[in-house]
């Protein structure tokens, strides 16, 4: 094995669960084919039901391909080596509520073989490293449903694994809880961590993302760079600051004077104008923020 072999390796992968009496065969997943890069950020994309769980779960090993294979790290999925590089973060991670959030990462740490002196400084490093010091000697049971993805964060990368795996990380979390998650996925790839993430939001992981898989009805639709699937090919944003009515109208009168002489193909012109408009993700968290900054 190589530095060039692919975290993940998807090859015309195929799911077909059996029908019941009631209901025939469904294919879930149709000839998916997909490489992660070592070290980068694979958005994997879709609307619920889309097949993207099917196939992050084919990944790990815990469905088999009706058809097609997949890897981790050039080694095939359904072996039990190829999981001890992974970690992984389903969608609604369970813990016992009874347990503090140090001691379920000892827990889980010494499931995976840790002991002693070195599992203690390794729950330490993440319970730091996910923002969860404060809440480390506290029950599990009355964290919030962000402190719960993070210390799922932190569980799954208790045994330093060169692959996370994340399924809907942010699902159910508010826009303050989904920031930290994302700046924790974008310290991962520092560290030089592979993670392949499933999310039906494309506007969370645009922010993350090296690339995305868009999947729909079990197939792969569009694949690549997250700013090259959502540019407008034949359109150019320009925005300007402190722009002066007549300014705005000399650029109106340019593009209008530039459109009427266009030879072939179709003129120039201007779509819109006015003020441009932020998320209400991206307002809540400035609200929020500023009334922080406010407070005695």
């Amino acid at each position: 094995m190589t530095s060039a072999t692919p975290a993940v390796t998807v090859t015309h992968l195929t799911k077909v669960f059996k029908g019941t009496l009631v209901r025939g065969a469904f294919r879930a997943v149709h000839d998916v084919s997909l490489t992660v890069n070592a070290g980068e950020v694979y958005g994997l994309i879709g609307p619920n039901g889309s097949g993207k769980s099917t196939t992050m779960k084919a990944v790990l090993g815990l469905l088999k391909p009706t058809e097609g294979s997949t890897a981790i790290f050039g080694i095939p999925s359904i072996e039990v080596a190829s999981r001890r590089s992974v970690g992984f973060l389903p969608e609604n991670p369970y813990f016992y509520k009874h347990l503090t959030g140090r001691e379920t990462l000892h827990f889980y740490g010494s499931l995976c073989g840790m002991r002693g002196a070195a599992l203690k400084a390794r729950a330490d490093e993440m319970l730091a490293l996910t923002g969860l010091e404060d809440a480390a000697t506290r029950r599990v049971g009355g964290y919030s449903k962000g402190m719960l993805q993070r210390l799922g964060l932190a569980q799954a990368l208790i045994h330093e694994p060169r692959l996370l795996v994340l399924d809907e990380p942010t699902a159910g979390v508010d826009p303050s809880g989904s920031r930290k998650i994302r700046d924790l996925i974008i310290e991962f790839r520092a560290r030089g961590i592979t993670v392949l993430v499933t999310s039906h939001l494309l506007e969370q992981m645009q922010e993350v993302c090296d690339r995305v898989g868009i999947m729909a009805h079990g197939r792969m639709v569009r694949e690549g760079r997250v700013e090259d699937l959502i540019a407008v090919e034949n359109q150019t944003e320009m925005v300007i600051e402190n722009a002066t009515p007549e300014l705005l109208a000399k650029i109106d009168a340019l593009v209008k004077a530039e459109g009427a002489g266009a030879a072939g193909g179709a003129p120039a012109k201007i779509l819109r104008s006015g003020h441009p408009r932020t998320t209400l993700e991206r307002l809540f968290l400035e609200a929020t923020h500023d009334s922080n900054k406010d407070k005695p």
